[in-house]
């Protein structure tokens, strides 16, 4: 009987590690457009998260802007990205802030996202418009103190490279 107990155990275990190697990442900050809240060579940890359930103030990552266009693939594995790191400034059917707005009493639209990088030199929506929902990989929950490796990531890569431009 014993046995049975440990083969639970172990299962318990290994479920919850395959849960959080699908549903956390890791992320290493490269830029200063999130100065002061982050800095180069941060590494926060993300949930992954769609982007219609974010909400105005989060931090998101997200599959940056190519080319002047938005990619319509399936995300990509957060190891094999180079990604984007801004605050959520007003979600769908929120007012357009100040900052980007085209005109007065504009609204988010549906499915679209107005992120902003809280430091002085960013590219961010003021650039490239709307984000589109769907691009969003997750929010940040936490930064992560120096040489703490104990957090799974995504991919199974020790980190992934956001750059945060």
């Amino acid at each position: 009987m014993p046995y049975v107990g440990f083969g639970l155990a172990v299962a318990t275990v290994a479920a919850v590690l395959v849960m959080a190697r699908t549903r956390l990442a890791v992320v290493r900050i490269w830029g200063v457009s999130m100065t002061p809240t982050l800095q180069p060579g941060d590494r926060v940890l993300l949930i992954r998260r769609n982007g219609s359930r974010v909400r105005t103030g989060q931090i998101v990552v997200f599959q940056g802007i190519m080319r002047d266009t938005w990619s319509r693939d399936g995300l990509p594995s957060p190891a094999r990205e180079l990604w984007t790191v801004k605050r959520v400034a007003a979600v769908a059917g929120e007012p357009v802030p100040a900052a980007m707005a085209e005109s007065p009493g504009a609204v988010v639209p549906p499915g679209q996202l107005v992120v902003l990088g809280d430091g002085l030199l960013s590219r961010d929506s003021r650039d490239w418009g709307y984000l589109p929902a769907d691009r969003v990989l997750g929010i940040v929950v936490r930064k992560l103190k120096p040489g703490d490796e104990t957090v799974p990531a995504g991919g199974g890569a020790p980190f992934t490279i956001s750059r945060n431009v």
